[in-house]
C-alpha cells in the first residue's frame, strides 16, 4: 500500500467535503486532511455562536465556506462569507472566525 499524503477522506471516490464534518451543539469540530511543514488542510464545522479567537499564522490561510455563512475578521476588517466564497488571510495578520449561524469551511494554510 502506498503512503497517503491526504488522510481522513476516501481516495479515488467522489465526495462532498461538507458531508465529512458535522457541527455538534456548542462546539467547533475539525478534521485534518493534510498536515506537513509546507501545507495544512482542515475541514471545520461551527455551531452557531462558536468562534476561533484572534490569532496569527506563519502561513497564508485560504478559507472557503462550504455551507452556511461565516464572519471572518482580518486585521480588524470584517468579511461575511457565504457558501462557495473564498478569502485569503495573509500570514502574520491577526484574524478570527465567528459563526453567526452554523457553517462549514475548508481551511488551507500554505507555509
Amino acid at each position: 500500500m502506498s503512503e497517503k499524503f491526504i488522510k481522513n477522506i476516501k481516495h479515488e471516490e467522489i465526495v462532498m467535503l461538507s458531508d465529512l464534518v458535522q457541527a455538534n451543539e456548542g462546539q467547533i469540530v475539525s478534521k485534518t486532511l493534510a498536515q506537513n511543514e509546507a501545507l495544512s488542510i482542515t475541514l471545520f464545522a461551527f455551531d452557531k455562536g462558536e468562534e476561533i479567537s484572534t490569532h496569527e499564522s506563519n502561513g497564508d490561510a485560504m478559507v472557503t465556506v462550504l455551507e452556511g455563512t461565516g464572519k471572518f475578521t482580518v486585521d480588524g476588517k470584517e468579511y461575511l462569507l457565504n457558501e462557495g466564497e473564498t478569502l485569503i488571510m495573509p500570514a502574520k495578520k491577526p484574524h478570527a472566525v465567528y459563526a453567526e449561524e452554523r457553517f462549514k469551511m475548508i481551511l488551507v494554510v500554505v507555509f
